[in-house]
């Protein structure tokens, strides 16, 4: 008889495990069943803000891989049915008919997938789940917020939190023509960068007509005469508001995990080995927003919501699942966003990072142009590492300026992952031509100004 997998979550990492499982195995060997909760599988999240600003088309446009397109490739993929509970001593899953009566029942499986994806951090306020409050994570929240931008009257929005969803979510709604204010309880936006580069996120922000209030610390969303959201209170004093995005970041969704007894990380994501099984697990996988992964640089386990992960995770899961063998074996921690025309890029450890590893540094922050000064419209960009005080060790990267600085980051993403030194990075041979680029490309000349703090550290 043939094997059943079965995939709780229909979007990168779920559908990218069962893909790749059928490419390895027939439909008479294995059968392939997923649950998707949502109305859509296979999509970009991440382009839920463009598409919320009007600068992308959707859904339609943010979807991959339709259920219709799944299933004639041989997965049996049951949409608007959600996983209530695992049975790990039988080898079932209970799903429950979202769209019908609510029926339930139970299905058996050989190998799992858990794939459950993560949901916005919401905290427990008064008022957090009144009508007008949104978290942004997958197409539903995404139309589910639209559907509140077409019918409120009012143009005023709060964006509670400044990391990268709640920045992208503010250009969004300013792209709308809405008057945004957003609350942020750190000292400076883009928590994912050290304070004096979230600074220059900052400035970009206010420039865009942004009202950003730093060490604002939310108490409640308050509501009108018929329960809907109608300004956000501080300890200081209320902004008011005819929708409320929440932006505080989002937590791994495992409570079906949890529940069954899978081990958990420190910010509750599944713990997995190499090949992405689920550790103390012969026949249960996970991957996703849903685990945690190793950092390479600190040696540490961290939760990372990204979909390039989850892909990658998918991939390895599906090889595995289908009779081969493949390895995720961690990341370094890249990230990039945009706000406005300012580009905000990321790699390795912030000071804190480093500091909560135990490691000893020195830092350097150059200001430099995006290509040659002499060649028109060159622009300023900052650059800042962070290396190891004894061996120069790069510890991490962040960039942040105009047009092609973000995807510098991943000189430093690869340095990192090789293990390089910030001496090291300085002989590298990099593309150069006035259009693009300095003589000596801003990366470079961060690495030199950390080799120089490096050795004077050791002096």
């Amino acid at each position: 008889m043939a094997e059943r997998l079965v995939v709780v979550g229909g979007d990168a990492a779920g559908m990218s495990a069962a893909s790749q499982a059928r490419r390895q195995r027939k439909p008479g060997e294995l059968e392939i069943i997923a649950f998707e909760r949502s109305h859509f599988t296979s999509y970009s999240a991440c382009g839920i803000p463009y598409w919320v600003g009007g600068t992308v088309d959707g859904p339609e446009a943010l979807i991959a891989r339709s259920p219709e397109e799944h299933r004639a490739r041989g997965i049996d993929l049951r949409m608007r049915t959600e996983v209530t509970e695992l049975d790990l001593d039988r080898g079932r899953v209970r799903a429950r008919d979202l769209d019908e009566d609510g029926r339930e029942s139970w299905t058996g499986f050989d190998k799992l997938v858990l794939a459950t994806g993560a949901r916005p951090r919401r905290p427990a306020l008064p008022g957090i789940d009144a009508p007008g409050v949104h978290g942004v994570q997958t197409l539903d929240d995404g139309q589910a917020l639209l559907d509140t931008l077409a019918t409120t009257g009012g143009r005023r929005a709060v964006v509670v939190g400044a990391g990268y969803i709640g920045v992208e979510m503010a250009e969004a709604l300013i792209d709308r023509g809405y008057a945004v204010t957003v609350l942020d309880r750190r000292e400076q936006p883009m928590s994912t960068l050290d304070p004096d580069m979230g600074a220059l996120v900052h400035t970009a922000m206010c420039g865009l007509g942004i009202e950003t209030v730093r060490g604002a610390v939310v108490t409640a969303v308050l509501t009108d005469g018929a329960g809907r959201a109608r300004a956000v209170a501080t300890e200081d004093t209320e902004y008011p508001a005819d929708v409320v995005v929440l932006g505080m970041g989002v937590r791994p969704e495992t409570a079906l995990a949890a529940a069954a007894g899978l081990p958990l990380g420190e910010s509750g994501g599944l713990l997995t080995d190499l090949g992405m099984r689920v550790r103390g697990q012969d026949a249960v996988w996970a991957g996703g927003d849903c685990v945690e992964v190793l950092d390479l640089v600190s040696g540490h386990t961290r939760h990372i919501a990204l979909g390039t992960h989850a892909n990658k995770h998918g991939q390895v899961i599906g090889a595995n699942v289908g009779g081969g063998y493949a390895t995720f074996p961690g990341v370094v921690g890249t990230a990039v966003s945009k706000v406005c025309d300012l580009e905000i890029a990321r790699t390795g450890l912030l000071e804190r990072h480093a500091l909560a590893a135990g490691l000893q540094f020195v830092t350097a922050t150059i200001e430099s142009t995006n290509h040659a000064g002499y060649y028109p419209g060159a622009r300023p960009m900052h650059v800042k590492m962070l290396a190891e005080r004894r061996t120069g060790r790069l510890l991490g990267t962040q960039i942040v300026g105009r047009e092609g600085a973000a995807k510098r980051v991943d000189i430093a993403a690869v340095a990192l992952t090789a293990g390089m030194t910030v001496e090291q990075m300085t002989a590298l041979d990099l593309g150069y031509a006035p259009p693009f680029s300095p003589v000596w490309d801003p990366v470079l000349v961060a690495a030199r100004k950390a080799t120089a703090a490096v050795r004077a550290a050791g002096a």
